[in-house]
């Protein structure tokens, strides 16, 4: 029997929020808006499928746009760890 299961790219899924990394003057601004260090942001681990389109490294602050039927679109941020 053989199987025609084919591998789901989850960033190309309509569901899937937008994932983009902040640039270095991004982050200190996210940072200083929210009076936070990047530590105490939620974390993401770095190989979160939803980021494995992006070259992201231990230490980047990421940023998901999450659109929603109630508040129109809504905005995240993680800090990326290594498992």
């Amino acid at each position: 029997m053989s199987s025609d299961k084919k591998d789901v790219k989850i960033t190309n899924h309509v569901f899937q929020p937008k994932h983009e990394i902040l640039s270095k003057k991004e982050a200190e601004e996210v940072l200083k808006r929210y009076n936070t260090k990047p530590s105490q942001l939620p974390y993401i681990l770095i190989n979160d499928k939803g980021l494995e389109d992006l070259d992201v490294r231990p230490g980047d602050i990421i940023k998901i746009t999450r659109t929603s039927f109630t508040a129109g679109e809504s905005v995240y941020y993680r800090y990326v760890v290594e498992d």
